[in-house]
């Protein structure tokens, strides 16, 4: 706490505070000593010395985009300080150390065996260490040479333009999305599907809009000077917890955290992080000072309200508006005009929490805001970008020190691939230094975003695709359709460093390759990654621990297949195993990625130029921020009857929320469980206890949950934090009964508000 900073600041929210202590399902804290008992079950184990190895190389961590840097040494961040590994990283590890496939594993159990197994189960199978082919009418994968791959993938993207596709993840290097989209679009397709289509799009669109840039204008050092964040869905205590030491110096230094999430999660209220082990691992330091429990999907109403209580506090800037935005008038006329009753319906917060949150943001000198796919993953998701960004801007909190933006991106290198053209929204300046480089125009089809390579391949408009890391299969709503449409593919080739659903699952109809990689601290070459924060990594050259397998770095394939494709034209493919050379051509290419031509030189890892504003210019055309007005949703769930059920049967229609568990990265789950949640398995369904109560249902009671694409039986009811009217369901596995909504200007689907029925078996 700093100096003179009274007592009552650093007060978490009671409400709150009070829901945790009624909860007997979950612990008092998040973090604490269960993260130092792990920490020490893992690194004195037999595993313990490669682990400690890998933990103190020099290579960005594998888990989320908050990970430590590469060059800083392995518990370092990009600001220098220690102690900045995670129980999330570790987890990553172990899994990326494991012993290999065996050799006969394949022969012995076929795919019908395989389709048996959870994500636990198969990412339990071990490291891939050799290739491996499905063939169209076997039963087992089997063996093939490296030959043979180049040979059938070749033919595979010589297929039309059109009818060839990539997918990917943020698992891997910006060298290696470089090469990607380079080598596609050198094809003539942009179908260039990414993982951040079903997660940050919005962002991307709705910033983009705004302020000119589609990432956060926040750095590491400007967050340090914020006394304010407004986290906005997102559930950091599990899925990025180093962003929780931040939140605790902030509070030390006597500073504000406002919660807006429909679960009350605990690490969210009071978290114990090792790296304060005195002042907070067992005791634990409060976190939130204001929490928000907004109803699933009301994230514009709420939002409209505070702007409305920042006007009629006189806490809106509205000079800053007049100098330095464009429509904001529509805008300060919406939130005018909404009535209070329209708001806290919509929303659910009452006005005195709205008002309260305002005058919290108003009280700061400089206000972060926040926020992951609890405000991205629904039907108007760019409007809750918007929003959110109308309320940054009435408060004066854009283009200054300690204030912005500030997507929090879950992938440890999501945010590069989309840096380095891995979209099918090319941006314009990009476009052009690419068309420069290959000598030929890239004025190319609108691509595949990644519903709609599902949707292409559904109605067998897609031959060939390239999955470079990631779970297709896993990752999209309605695990039906997805098997069917890929099996509707010619050919899938997986890059990959260990087994996942999707390679029993996601078959094409003549040809499933896959392809071992090395992981990125295995890699024989360096490789750079970029933070959620702007910050490109650079990453040492490493060793596999898996001495007689049969690797391939993920640039040796792609640039072999692209030399394959397109000859030594219109540049040296091959020449692009050097990756010091991608860099160069990054340079050349990728605005603000200048200083990484001589990275290897200087060992600087560096901010990325023109993202971070600390003055309220802004990367549009005029220079001022636009805003855009956005319209209230209406939020209305259907009538058991339109599920096909009868209104006589025992049960309630919620609005059902997919998220991960606490030991979860993506589709990959490391345990069955959820303990901050206490929900001990992954068939749960977490329920209001009034809801359940109301119909009649106890807690441990087992019902069906069905949707509109299917339903899952046996699901063992939870009592939990969560906002009445609404529910929590793990994914991937209830992925299989719905059919998303999609947010049109992104295209991303709608997984935080997914209208389903809990009734009785």
């Amino acid at each position: 706490m700093t100096q003179g900073t009274p007592k009552a600041t650093q007060k978490t929210d009671d409400r709150a505070q009070d829901l945790i202590q009624q909860d007997e399902n979950s612990p008092p804290i998040g973090g604490g000593l269960p993260i130092i008992q792990y920490w020490a079950e893992h690194t004195l184990s037999p595993e313990g010395p490669k682990l400690w190895k890998t933990l103190l190389h020099k290579s960005a961590c594998l888990s989320c985009a908050w990970g430590t840097s590469g060059q800083k040494g392995g518990f370092t961040n990009e600001e220098g300080e220690k102690l900045q590994r995670c129980m999330k990283s570790v987890e990553a590890i172990t899994a990326e150390i494991m012993p290999p496939v065996a050799e006969d594993f394949f022969a012995r159990y076929s795919i019908t065996e395989l389709q048996q197994l959870s994500s636990l189960e198969a990412d339990r199978l071990g490291r891939l260490s050799y290739p491996v082919i499905l063939r169209a009418g076997s039963s087992h994968y089997e063996r093939i040479a490296w030959e043979e791959i180049y040979q059938i993938t070749e033919a595979a993207f010589r297929q039309p333009r059109e009818r060839v596709a990539s997918y990917s993840s943020g698992r891997s290097s910006n060298e290696a999305a470089y090469l990607l989209q380079l080598m596609l679009r050198t094809l003539g397709s942009n179908n260039l599907a990414d993982c951040s289509d079903l997660c940050h799009s919005p962002s991307t669109v709705g910033l983009k809009e705004v302020f000119g840039t589609s990432t956060s204008m926040v750095s590491l050092e400007n967050l340090k000077h914020s006394d304010c964040v407004v986290l906005i869905g997102a559930n950091s205590p599990s899925n990025h917890p180093r962003f929780m030491n931040e939140l605790i110096k902030l509070r030390d230094r006597g500073g504000k955290v406002i919660i807006v999430n429909p679960v009350v999660e605990v690490g969210l209220v009071k978290f114990g992080s090792p790296a304060f082990p005195i002042k907070s691992l067992i005791p634990g330091s409060d976190i939130a000072s204001l929490y928000l429990q907004l109803i699933p999907g009301s994230d514009v109403a709420l939002f409209v309200g505070i702007q409305k209580a920042l006007l009629e506090s006189g806490l809106a800037k509205l000079e800053f508006l007049r100098s330095h935005a464009e429509d904001w008038e529509a805008v300060i006329a919406q939130a005018q005009n909404t009535s209070w009753d329209i708001i806290t319906a919509t929303c659910g917060v009452s006005q005195e929490e709205i008002e309260a949150a305002a005058r919290m943001i108003g009280a700061a000198k400089g206000t972060v805001f926040a926020w992951a796919m609890g405000a991205t993953q629904h039907d108007n998701a760019v409007d809750n970008i918007y929003s959110i960004a109308n309320t940054a801007l009435i408060s004066g909190n854009v283009g200054k020190v300690g204030a912005g933006t500030m997507p929090i991106r879950g992938h440890s290198n999501v945010q590069g691939f989309g840096s380095m053209g891995v979209t099918t929204k090319l941006k314009q300046e990009i476009k052009q230094a690419l068309e420069k480089l290959l000598g030929r125009s890239l004025d190319l089809p609108a691509g595949y975003d990644t519903r709609a390579l599902i949707e292409a391949a559904d109605q067998h408009q897609v031959d060939s695709l390239l999955c470079l890391g990631g779970n297709l299969y896993g990752a999209n709503p309605d695990s039906t359709q997805a098997k069917r449409a890929l099996g509707n593919i010619e050919t899938i080739v997986y890059l990959a460093t260990k087994p996942n659903l999707g390679h029993f699952h996601g078959l094409a109809k003549q040809h499933t390759i896959i392809v071992p990689v090395f992981n990125r601290f295995e890699n024989p070459h360096k490789t750079t990654t970029e933070s959620g924060n702007n910050f490109v990594r650079l990453n040492d050259e490493g060793e596999t621990h898996l001495k007689s397998a049969d690797l391939i770095s993920e640039v040796e394939f792609l640039t072999e297949l692209a030399h394959r494709l397109h000859g030594d034209a219109p540049i040296d493919w091959r020449k692009l195993q050097d990756t010091q050379y991608v860099r160069q051509l990054i340079a050349q290419t990728i605005p603000g990625y200048e200083k990484i031509g001589a990275i290897d030189q200087t060992l600087e890892e560096f901010t990325i130029s023109g993202r971070i504003f600390t003055e309220p210019t802004f990367a549009t055309p005029s220079g001022k921020a636009k805003m855009f007005a956005t319209p209230l949703p209406t939020l209305t769930l259907p009538q058991i009857s339109d599920f096909g059920i009868p209104d006589s049967t025992q049960g309630i229609v919620i609005a059902l929320m997919t998220g991960r568990s606490y030991s979860q990265h993506n589709t990959v789950v490391y345990k069955i469980g959820d303990q901050y949640r206490g929900m001990p398995h992954r068939n749960c369904i977490l329920m209001n206890a009034g809801d359940a109560r109301r119909v009649g249902f106890a807690e441990h009671d087992r019902v069906t949950v069905q949707a509109n694409a299917g339903k899952l039986e046996n699901v063992e009811i939870i009592f939990g934090m969560v906002r009445e009217g609404s529910a929590l369901m793990f994914y991937p596995e209830v992925n299989v009964i719905f059919k998303a909504r999609i947010e049109e200007r992104s295209g991303t689907p709608a997984f935080k508000r997914v209208p389903a029925v809990v009734y009785a078996l």
